[in-house]
């Protein structure tokens, strides 16, 4: 394996004052943009949302951070991270059009519809772990399968500096990455029934199903490094612009067939009321047929790109290739140590503790208050354009001096959803009926993530911006994605631990059975023995709302302003000081 050192490359991250309308949407799936499903679902779509982050970028630096990880690692900043020519006289390169690369944006396109393909599919698996009466322990157990994409900054740069040069830079890990998941999804494919339970008494093994998919998700990960620094070179400067755009249309695509279109299919009151003309007991396909043809279709996939796709000649760096990795994380550790810095994180990491329970919970607890799962899914459909529309609205309010602003006035609406949220739960055994759920619940349903997700754009647009204002523009890349890094784990942890306190707070007592208890799994098989059964007295996601909505107004009232004062410090106290 050769490992590379960049020597400057060049690129320059975001600018300062960078707030386009067009960086914010690119960055939208891959650095805790909302979820494209209704609002609570969020642990189960959180590797598309919480997941994907920007890239360190190729910048001169304090500690001279290498160009082949900035390079490779910047993703949206495609336009300004590209490679500067060769040394020797200028040539002056005619104009290449979009159809003259058509092959490469049709390839770029499909393995981002395949990165998409298994965040969806583990996003659709805490639904299906709902539906067999899974615990909230279990799904909060679960919901660090998502947490790889929000922790790749910590080996991207192993992923960009050390590669096979006569192979190609990204395919030395592109082609066996997607090997490994395409063989991966086959074996799995053999295993996951029985790892999902028969839902007939013997339950999902969790504990084997979250370092499976953990593993699947790290593998994702990986093959999204590879694939974002491979659009940087694979386009043209003058069609590179098209790298995030087959970045949020094929992800977005992908992510809808491994997650709505499965739990669609997957479904058997789905496939026969809209798809069979007689009932059958399953649906037409299942998760194991859904991994096999996916496997075998990276398989072919990853053939095909090893044999027939070149990569473009790259600048090879001479010097001694080590320094690259060990810079790279010497820069990162210098920037989270600035005083300014180190506030801002410690802030974001706790700001979204008040709508834990609404992201993490709430779409569980409609699934299991009966709402078909694949009915809420199908409910990300019309909120495709809604998602689009929102940053260009809210984008002219945080491109200003003082983006926070937009983030302190958001934040209360947001944390009153939590409460709206909880009533909808309460609300929706309350009007169902043997067909199921009558026309105007999933008009309310649809309505409330809608308005829920003005609130939730305002804050994550505003965050952006503020991240793009204040990196510095020689290590602007490798600046972003540290504190979009943070901005994500700030969205994770909460929500892992709010599934987790879910069930210790639940009151359940047993009802037709005297001297027995629920409290404890164990307890509730020896209620159910006696001839009892467990009756919830008090339901922890209700307490755990009031709790997560106190919990935000009082950050909200404390922590705030200081948030907001940041937006004054000068620009010295955002910058990296350079040493030689």
């Amino acid at each position: 394996m050769r490992r590379s050192h960049a020597t400057g490359r060049g690129g320059a991250g975001p600018a300062r004052g960078v707030s386009s309308v067009g960086v914010r949407r690119r960055r939208r799936q891959r650095l805790g943009a909302p979820r494209s499903v209704p609002a609570g679902l969020g642990r189960a779509m959180s590797a598309k949302q919480g997941g994907r982050q920007r890239r360190p970028g190729s910048h001169p630096h304090c500690l001279e951070a290498p160009a082949p990880f900035g390079a490779g690692l910047a993703g949206g900043e495609a336009e300004a991270l590209l490679p500067p020519p060769e040394l020797g006289p200028p040539v002056a390169a005619a104009p290449r059009g979009c159809r003259a690369e058509l092959g490469s944006v049709l390839l770029l396109l499909a393995l981002y519809v395949l990165q998409g393909v298994p965040l969806g599919l583990a996003g659709s698996v805490p639904l299906i772990l709902q539906s067999r009466s899974a615990s909230y322990t279990e799904q909060a157990f679960f919901s660090l399968v998502f947490w790889p994409f929000s922790l790749k900054l910590l080996w991207a740069p192993l992923v960009d500096a050390v590669y096979v040069r006569r192979f190609g830079r990204r395919k030395s890990w592109l082609v066996p990455t997607q090997y490994v998941l395409g063989l991966f999804m086959i074996c799995l494919s053999r295993r996951v029934d029985a790892l999902l339970g028969d839902g007939q008494g013997r339950g999902p093994d969790v504990v084997a199903l979250t370092a499976t998919f953990f593993l699947f998700e790290f593998l994702a990960a990986t093959q999204d490094i590879a694939v974002d620094g491979w659009a940087l070179t694979m386009l043209s400067r003058e069609n590179v612009g098209y790298a995030s755009t087959c970045n949020s249309v094929g992800q977005t695509a992908g992510y809808f067939l491994g997650n709505v279109l499965f739990l669609a299919l997957e479904s058997p009151s789905f496939c026969n009321k809209y798809l069979r003309f007689q009932p059958q007991p399953r649906g037409i396909v299942t998760l194991s047929d859904f991994l096999f043809f996916w496997g075998a279709v990276f398989l072919i996939t990853t053939t095909l790109v090893a044999l027939l796709k070149k990569e473009n000649k790259e600048l090879t760096p001479t010097k001694e290739e080590t320094k690259g990795i060990t810079d790279t994380y010497k820069l990162l550790f210098s920037i989270i140590k600035m005083p300014a810095v180190l506030t801002f994180c410690l802030l974001i990491l706790t700001a979204k503790v008040g709508f834990s329970a609404a992201d993490a919970v709430t779409g569980l607890k409609l699934v299991e208050e009966g709402v078909p799962k694949e009915h809420l899914a199908l409910l990300a459909v019309p909120m495709v354009p809604v998602q689009i529309i929102l940053p260009l609205i809210i984008s002219k309010y945080t491109a200003g001096p003082q983006p926070l602003n937009t983030f302190y006035k958001a934040m209360p609406f947001r944390l009153l959803f939590g409460l709206e949220f909880a009533f909808l739960v309460w609300w929706t055994p309350k009007v169902k009926h043997e067909g199921g759920f009558p026309v105007y619940y999933y008009v309310v349903v649809l309505l409330s993530y809608a308005l829920h997700q003005i609130t939730l754009y305002s804050m994550y647009v505003a965050i952006m911006a503020f991240n793009a204002k204040v990196s510095d523009p020689l290590i602007g890349g490798t600046y972003m994605t540290l504190l979009n890094t943070v901005s994500n784990l700030g969205g994770n942890w909460p929500s892992t631990v709010a599934l987790w306190l879910v069930d210790p707070l639940t009151v359940k007592e047993c009802v037709g059975a005297q001297d027995q208890a629920c409290g404890t799994p164990a307890a509730a098989e020896l209620c159910t023995k006696a001839g009892g059964s467990c009756v919830t007295t008090l339901d922890g996601y209700y307490v755990e709302s009031v709790i997560c909505v106190i919990l935000g107004f009082a950050w909200w009232f404390l922590f705030g302003p200081k948030l907001k004062k940041l937006q004054d410090e000068g620009q010295s106290s955002w910058k990296c000081k350079r040493t030689n």
